[in-house]
This record gives structure tokens, C-alpha cells and sequence, in this order.
């Protein structure tokens, strides 16, 4: 009995101690508070250090903040039991991958992650399904900043206190709510790239949206109808080029399982990019000078091209480039380089790429294998291999690299003119560098202009050759990896690239049979991705509705920097109307010798590309020199869209047309449409102030000007050092005519004074035997001028008097990088010569003989 009794009490005991060992497990320990200190930066809330300092960005003093934090304590969970979830941990659980917590309701970068969005779903799922459609609620602080990226401090404008912006997330479906707050001193705005939006949310200031004014927000709300890579940006004057870009991303309702990383590219000048536009539109060689792109005539003799480039100027070409500004950085999510040493082997990755830069190209190579690309311009395509890519202005990639061993790859980023290059290195280990590309051969690059500009400045092409959808990449001549060291036998044969069989065999070629042929990847191993490689995975056909085509001839004049379409900017053009349920097809040529990311906002596009009805979807199109390329979508929407080139400065320019459905309502943001549509033509009717001054010994020469796209105001003077040697002005205003804008036609005024005594023999009388009024000249002026072939000036004028004058000049001919030779004679028997040699940006070293002042040496200033 008493056993008995003895093992009743031992089960009872098991019993009770077994429960409140469940119950101590079960039971909410209330959450321990504490506090963390921090010091942060005011103006870069990102940056958070534990000990006091300055900021690395701005340099201003960090300032202490206190974190309260509540912190559970540990505890071990029972095996096979699952574990109730807090509120808090749920809310994690469903926050945005860089939507981290933040003073001020500012969302936080994680700069040890770089904004990775890691996916943790069991590897046995193919996809992660996404919750319920939600409403998601971003605040975007856009401010000034300074920024250090060479060892320089400059004036930026950032987003969040981050360069680039904070990127967006958001899952289709959902509804996107986005409050833009300007804290800037001017007007701002935000253009949602490649979005399907209302009208009014996309953003253009004075076209679809009214700006957002100094201290004032605007909170955009839309439907997001898709998913992909985009991104956004400012659409405000040249905001883009000073930091206000960023990353869109839009997930499916079910996400493909694999590693993501959000990659937007951008190009970074310490110089103002005011001054780039305006330094653009003066046509000084600065940028060449500092890229060592010159192409001068002692180069060209040097590397036995001197006939090549008497050729290139005799068309009145300038030298051959691929890009427009020399940049002093080239930027990945904010930096020249990114480590990510997370990738293990065997990941794959899914590199979301934006190019967010204001005007640079980039070629995009993998130290670990092929590139697997499967979207374009946030669109799905059939997964296509290749070696490397090129991505525009604008475009956006999604791209999937495998991490072969457990080393440490790089994924190179170098800009199209090959100057500088940027890395990503994936996983961790010995590094694995991929091939640097070498430079480019510039006067194969021109040879091959040479042979295909007319007299008149139009492109003609190559006879029998199908240029589309860049299948044709004319710069291959300039490419060493692939057509062979600068020098080699092969390399000043324009067709090198192919071999001259091979470029004969082509040319028998049928347009079909082009298709998915590059000459980037003839006669080599290098598979190279061209638009004619990408296929959409599902049918793209429009809707069965009327047709209309509109033929577009891209246009510009390198000379002076003016970008057009069929030779008319924004301003100069009527609106494009088109109506709602027709389908709208655009056959674009290129007649430039640059080439030309064109944007469609609002809109998805077909490109016709031989995939019949898989064609492609993008709302971006690169098209080359020389190229024929044609797109059509279907008229869905409502209001003004913007058709433009992504290249800033081009679009400054006014290379872009605006699309108008008819019977649209009134845009409730614009109210005043004459107000809004001058606010809109302002930016490519802008002038831009040049001017050019001599300080030498024997005076000072000089010439001060303020020109936009057709017209310019000029003032130009000799002023002699002594009493004998005279002075002259003379002032005029005129509009350049013709494409090319070879043609001047000008009047003005123009006063010369010099001592009788002073007239040397033979000037009394011209060229013409009028006599000579140049002691005491006052009279108005009227003349027209001609840009000849060696791009030589010629002048015909008469003035009020009836003096005819002809005069023959010629500014900046460049005899070696940085040295420039200038000469100018007419018929009231004047004449100069003179050397400069360029030091910097605006002063350069100068000496010349003039008729009236005699030799000299000293300054000139260049702005």
C-alpha cells in the first residue's frame, strides 16, 4: 500500500512540474526597454555612427539622438512547437525591404546591405505569393546636400539624404501613395519612369503636372497595374544630372524565389550642370581635352590618319566621340564600388539594373559567365545568354549571374567612351576581375563617318545592309577586342570587323535573314545582346484597330549642339494628336551621328524586330546612327505624353514631340494652358552666354555672345595697346538657317576708328578698289555667313555706306591635344594669326600677329 501510495505522489509531481514548465514557456515576459544612443546627421539621416564626429557626406557635426528600444528577452522555444508571433515582429514581417525605421518618418538606408532584397521563402517554392493588394505610403524629402565623391566638396540635390534615392517598392496590385515634400529653394519634380499611370500623376512640369514649389508637397496616388524594374526622377530643368533619381520596384503577385538586388548606374560631374549645358552649347573641346579624345592633326599623323582627318573636316565634321560629357565619376547605388559577400556558391542573382545616368551609356560585362537576360524596360523577354550589353540612357535590365565558386566576382560597368569603369564584386574570396575593355580607336571611328556623311550633312548608309534594332553597331570599327590593336594591317578598313568576304556575303543578305546578326559579334567570340535577341514571352499584338504611321527623322547639328526632330525643337513643333482606340505606329530614322535613347511616357511599345507576335514591350528605344527603327502601340489613354530623347542635355536641347489625344478633359493641374505651355518651351529656346577675351601685350581681342538654338547676339572687339594701333566694335544679332545650321544671316552695327597717320600704305582702298572708311567707321551692317568644307567661315557683308567686305576665318584648329591654331584675312586687307594653348577650362596660354595690332602674347580667357 504504501508503494502504491509513494508512486502516485511521483506521477503527480511529473505531472505539475510537465505543466508549468508548458505554462512558463507560453507566458508573455513583458519586453525589456532600453536605450541605445546614437549620432546622427540632420541633413543625412542615413548616417548613424556610435561615436560623436562629422558627417562624411556634408561635413557637419553629428548631433546625439536617443533609440528607445524593447527588447525580449531570450528564450529557448519547445521543439515541434510553434511560436506565437508579436504584433511588432508581424509588422517587420510585412515592411519593405529598405523601408527601415527612421527619425523624422524618413526611411533609413542599411548601408551594410545596399537595399538587398534577400528572399526568405523555402527553396523548394518556385514563387512567393504575394498577401492581399495594400495601400503603401512612402515620404520623399527632397533637399539640397553637399556630396564628396572625388575630394571635392559640391552642391547636390538629394532625396531622403540619399544619392541616389531610396528605392520603392511595391507589389502589383497594390496602390501606391507617394508624398513628395520640396524643401529646395525652386520648383521640383518626380517623373515615374515606364509607369502605366493617370495623366496627371506622371510628373512632366507644365505638361501633364504642375511643379512642386519651394516648401510646398504633392502626394501622387496611382494603381500599380504591373511589375518589373523602373525608376523615377526629376523632370525639372537638369535636377536629374545633381542626385534626383532612384529605383522602382514592382513585384508579381508571385515572385520568382531567387536573390534580388536593386542596381541603379549614374554618371557624377563635379562641374555645375548648368555650366555642362551651357559648356555643350559653346562647342569648346574641353570634355575632349580631359577624356584625351582630341583626335588632333598630330595624332592623326602619328597614327597615319592624317587623309582620314583632313576628310572628316572637309564634310565640316567635328571629331569623332560616343559621348558628350567628361564625367568624374561613374556611380553604383552611390559609390564607384560595391562588395557583396553574401552570394555563396551556386547563387543565382537577379541584378535589377537602372541606368539613372543623365547621359552615359554603359557597357555591362561578369567575371563569372554568361548573363542571362530576362526583362528589358521592366517588361519579361524570353531568357536570353550573352557575353555583355550594352544599356541606354533610361533603360532598365533585369539580368541573372550565377556565383560559379565561392570567389569573388566582378560585374563591370564601364561607360560607353571607356574612360573610367565601376565594379560590383559578388561573393567572397579571391577576387576575380573581369576583362577591362580597352580604348577605343577613335580614327576607325571616324573613317567609317567619313564614309558614310554626305557632302550636305545626311547619313547615307550602307547599300544593302539592314541597320535596325542595333543590329548593325557601326562603333565595332573602333572596338579593339574584337577588330585587333590600334595599328594592326586590319584596322583602317571600315569593315574590318566582318573581313570583306564576310561584309560582301552580308550584303546578299535579306532583311530576314539579318535578324539576330551583330556586327558586334562577327568574326568573334563575344556575344553581344542587340533588341533583335529579345522576345516577349506572350503574344504583344495590338487591338484590331485603325492604323496610322508617323515617320520621324532625328536631327542635329553637333556644331552648335542642337538636337531636333525633322530640324524642329518642342517649341518649334504642333502637338501630335492622335485619338483614343486607334493604333499609333512610329517608323524613327536616325540622321545623326550619335545615338538616341527616345522615351514614350505612359505608354508600352511594340518594337518590330522580326519576333512577329512576340515583339517586344518598351518604353524606351536606342537607336543608333544611321538606323531605321519602327514601334507602334495602341492610343489608350488621355492628355499630353512626352516623346522625347533621355539624353539631358539633348532633351534640353529640345530633341522631343509631344503626343495630345483628342477630346481630352481640361488638366485641373494646368489650368492656364498658355502659361504652362511657355513655362515648357522655355528650356530649349534657353540662351546660353559665351565669350572668348584676349589679354595680350599688343590689346585685347575679344568676342561676347548670347545664342539659343536658332539665334544669336554677337559683339565682338579689337582694342590695340597703343593710341596708333585703333580700336573696333561691332555688334549684330542674326538666325542660323538650314538643318545644319551652315548658313548665318545677320545685321548690326560697326564702329572703327584708327589714326590716319597710322593707315598703312595699301589700305586706303579694299580688295574691291572702294576706298577705305576704317580711320572713322560708324554705320550699320548687314551679312550672311557660310560654313565651308575644313569648317572655314566665310563672311560676306555691306554697310550703310556701300563697302563690301569678304572675309575668310577659322577659330580652334587643333594641332595637338591642347595646342589650337586660328587665322582670319578679308578684303579691307586685314589679316591675323595666332596659337593658344589650352591650360584649363577657361584660360589658356595665346600669342598671334594682327594686321592693325602687330604681334603679342599673353591670356585668354574662355567662358
Amino acid at each position: 500500500m504504501k508503494t502504491k501510495f509513494l508512486t502516485i505522489i511521483l506521477l503527480l509531481t511529473t505531472i505539475t512540474i510537465g505543466y508549468a514548465q508548458t505554462d512558463m514557456k507560453d507566458m508573455k515576459i513583458p519586453p525589456k526597454e532600453t536605450n541605445e544612443v546614437i549620432f546622427t546627421c540632420v541633413m543625412h539621416p542615413e548616417i548613424r555612427s556610435a561615436t560623436p564626429g562629422k558627417c562624411p557626406k556634408c561635413g557637419m557635426q553629428l548631433v546625439k539622438k536617443v533609440i528607445k528600444r524593447k527588447d525580449a528577452p531570450k528564450q529557448t522555444p519547445v521543439k515541434n512547437r510553434p511560436i506565437e508571433k508579436t504584433s511588432e515582429e508581424k509588422k517587420m514581417e510585412q515592411r519593405k525591404p529598405d523601408d527601415h525605421s527612421s527619425m523624422y518618418g524618413m526611411p533609413m538606408r542599411d548601408v551594410t546591405n545596399k537595399e538587398e532584397k534577400a528572399v526568405t521563402a523555402e527553396t523548394k517554392l518556385k514563387t512567393i505569393k504575394a498577401g492581399k493588394p495594400k495601400k503603401v505610403h512612402y515620404d520623399l524629402y527632397v533637399t539640397d546636400t553637399v556630396v564628396n565623391y572625388t575630394g571635392r566638396h559640391r552642391k547636390a540635390i538629394a532625396i531622403n539624404g540619399t544619392i541616389p534615392a531610396p528605392t520603392l517598392y511595391f507589389t502589383q496590385g497594390d496602390t501606391a501613395e507617394i508624398s513628395v515634400h520640396n524643401t529646395l529653394k525652386h520648383e521640383t519634380s518626380i517623373h515615374w519612369h515606364g509607369v502605366i499611370l493617370p495623366n496627371t500623376e506622371d510628373g512632366v512640369s507644365y505638361l501633364t503636372t504642375a511643379p512642386i514649389k519651394p516648401g510646398r508637397s504633392r502626394t501622387f496616388r496611382f494603381p500599380i497595374v504591373q511589375n518589373g524594374t523602373y525608376w523615377y526622377h526629376s523632370h525639372t530643368k537638369v535636377q536629374e544630372q545633381s542626385g534626383m533619381y532612384g529605383a522602382l520596384v514592382f513585384y508579381k503577385k508571385e515572385e520568382p524565389d531567387i536573390k534580388q538586388q536593386a542596381i541603379v548606374l549614374s554618371d557624377w560631374a563635379d562641374m555645375k550642370p548648368h555650366e555642362i549645358d551651357r559648356s555643350l552649347h559653346n562647342q569648346t573641346d574641353w570634355f575632349s581635352i580631359r577624356k584625351n579624345t582630341v583626335q588632333s592633326y598630330t595624332e592623326a599623323i602619328r597614327k597615319g590618319h592624317f587623309k582620314t582627318k583632313v576628310e572628316n573636316e572637309w564634310k565640316r565634321m567635328l571629331a569623332m566621340d560616343v559621348s558628350d560629357v567628361a564625367y568624374d565619376r561613374f556611380l553604383i547605388n552611390g559609390d564607384t564600388s560595391l562588395h557583396m559577400p553574401q552570394y555563396k556558391k551556386g547563387d543565382k542573382v537577379k541584378l535589377r539594373i537602372v541606368n539613372g545616368s543623365s547621359s552615359t551609356y554603359f557597357w555591362l560585362k561578369y567575371a563569372g559567365g554568361k548573363i542571362t537576360v530576362v526583362a528589358n524596360d521592366g517588361e519579361d523577354v524570353v531568357p536570353v545568354e550573352v557575353d555583355r550589353l550594352i544599356i541606354a540612357v533610361a533603360e532598365t535590365y533585369d539580368v541573372i549571374i550565377t556565383i560559379p565558386e565561392d570567389m569573388n566576382y566582378e560585374f563591370l560597368v564601364t561607360p560607353e567612351d571607356r574612360t573610367k569603369h565601376s565594379s560590383i564584386w559578388l561573393g567572397d574570396g579571391m577576387l576575380m576581375p573581369a576583362e577591362r575593355l580597352p580604348k577605343l580607336k577613335y580614327f576607325e571611328g571616324m573613317k567609317m563617318m567619313n564614309g558614310m556623311m554626305k557632302m550636305n550633312g545626311d547619313m547615307s548608309g550602307m547599300e544593302g545592309m539592314a541597320m535596325t534594332n542595333q543590329t548593325m553597331d557601326m562603333n565595332t570599327v573602333m572596338y579593339q577586342e574584337i577588330t585587333g590593336k590600334e595599328g594592326n594591317s586590319n584596322s583602317g578598313d571600315s569593315s574590318a570587323s566582318m573581313g570583306k568576304s564576310n561584309m560582301d556575303d552580308q550584303k546578299k543578305m535579306s532583311s530576314h535573314d539579318m535578324q539576330g546578326m551583330d556586327m558586334d559579334n562577327a568574326g568573334s567570340d563575344i556575344v553581344t545582346l542587340n533588341y533583335s535577341m529579345l522576345k516577349a514571352p506572350k503574344k504583344t499584338t495590338l487591338p484590331n484597330w485603325p492604323e496610322r504611321t508617323f515617320y520621324f527623322n532625328l536631327t542635329g547639328n553637333m556644331n552648335r549642339y542642337v538636337w531636333t526632330i525633322d530640324n524642329k525643337t518642342v517649341s518649334e513643333a504642333k502637338n501630335i494628336y492622335i485619338k483614343k482606340g486607334e493604333n499609333i505606329r512610329i517608323v524613327m530614322f536616325n540622321n545623326t551621328m550619335m545615338r538616341h535613347p527616345m522615351h514614350l511616357h505612359g505608354h508600352f511599345f511594340r518594337v518590330l524586330n522580326g519576333t512577329g507576335d512576340y515583339a517586344p514591350l518598351k518604353n524606351v528605344i536606342d537607336i543608333m546612327p544611321m538606323e531605321t527603327d519602327t514601334l507602334e502601340f495602341a492610343a489608350t489613354e488621355s492628355g499630353n505624353w512626352f516623346f522625347h530623347c533621355h539624353i539631358l542635355y539633348h532633351m534640353m536641347s529640345g530633341m522631343g514631340r509631344v503626343f495630345s489625344y483628342e477630346n481630352s478633359p481640361l488638366n485641373p493641374e494646368l489650368p492656364n494652358k498658355r502659361y504652362a505651355q511657355r513655362k515648357l518651351f522655355r528650356d530649349d529656346r534657353m540662351f546660353h552666354l559665351m565669350a572668348e577675351i584676349g589679354l595680350e601685350s599688343n590689346g585685347s581681342d575679344g568676342v561676347a555672345m548670347l545664342a539659343n538654338t536658332r539665334w544669336k547676339l554677337e559683339t565682338m572687339w579689337h582694342l590695340g595697346s597703343q593710341p596708333h594701333h585703333g580700336y573696333e566694335s561691332e555688334t549684330n544679332i542674326g538666325r542660323y538657317l538650314g538643318r545644319m545650321q551652315w548658313w548665318f544671316v545677320y545685321a548690326g552695327f560697326d564702329y572703327h576708328y584708327k589714326m590716319k597717320d597710322a593707315i598703312r600704305h595699301g589700305e586706303a582702298y579694299n580688295l574691291f578698289g572702294q576706298q577705305s572708311n576704317k580711320n572713322n567707321r560708324s554705320t550699320a551692317v548687314a551679312g550672311i555667313q557660310y560654313t565651308l568644307p575644313m569648317l572655314i567661315i566665310a563672311d560676306a557683308r555691306i554697310d550703310a555706306d556701300g563697302k563690301a567686305r569678304f572675309q575668310l576665318s577659322r577659330e580652334d584648329i587643333p594641332i595637338s591635344k591642347r595646342l589650337r591654331f586660328k587665322f582670319m584675312a578679308n578684303t579691307d586687307r586685314e589679316y591675323m594669326a595666332g596659337f593658344k594653348y589650352v591650360v584649363t577650362k577657361y584660360f589658356s596660354v595665346s600669342t598671334h600677329y594682327d594686321s592693325d595690332m602687330g604681334i603679342g602674347g599673353g591670356l585668354t580667357i574662355t567662358y
